[in-house]
């Protein structure tokens, strides 16, 4: 596991330990991007399922200029802070443990708005279009700002959900990739 492009180019990243999480790969981590950049001048970002937090170091090293990491495993917070030290991204983080709703309930309340947020929920407990709705309900996002949900190839989002539309989805084998931005 490595960051794919940017300033961070080929720096490694440590997984997290055991089976609880499935990074994403190389391969699909380059055309999420592509999808939606390639790079970025500046903004906010949330990995709401960080993982080891490949796809907000990703973003980071791609131009984004902070990014709020939540996961609620513990084994992956450890292996999140060791990533983000060893890239030195240290001060454009934020990294909580947490649920992912709560933590959305305090990104509200913070009335932060966010340009970029990565869903990429365990698939077994597949919550995705309720994170969209809650997202949608609590105006997490920027007007301009994009979702990139990754999901199995099985599970298909709805097209709208709220103000938030789905602009493209693609599969790559058994994982799926699908964006939503607002209405325009």
């Amino acid at each position: 596991m490595r960051v794919v492009s940017g300033i961070l180019k080929g720096k490694g990243l440590k997984a997290v330990p055991g089976s609880s999480t499935r990074p994403t790969t190389d391969k699909v981590k380059e055309a999420m991007f592509n999808m939606i950049g390639p790079y970025f001048d500046g903004g906010y970002g949330l990995d709401l399922f960080a993982g080891s937090g490949g796809l907000g170091i990703e973003a980071l090293s791609r131009g984004l200029d902070h990014v709020i990491f939540v996961d609620r495993d513990a084994k992956a917070i450890g292996t999140l802070r060791e990533n983000i030290h060893s890239c030195g991204l240290d001060d454009k983080v934020e990294i909580y443990r947490n649920d992912a709703l709560r933590a959305i309930k305090v990104i509200e309340k913070r009335q932060i708005s966010l340009n970029y947020i990565f869903l990429d929920p365990p698939y077994k407990q597949q919550q995705l279009a309720k994170l969209l709705d809650f997202i949608h309900e609590h105006q997490l996002l920027d007007s301009t700002g994009t979702i990139v949900c990754e999901h199995s190839s099985d599970i298909e989002l709805p097209q709208v959900v709220g103000s938030l539309v789905k602009r493209k989805s693609e599969n790559y084998g058994i994982i799926a990739l699908s964006l939503y931005t607002g209405e325009e």
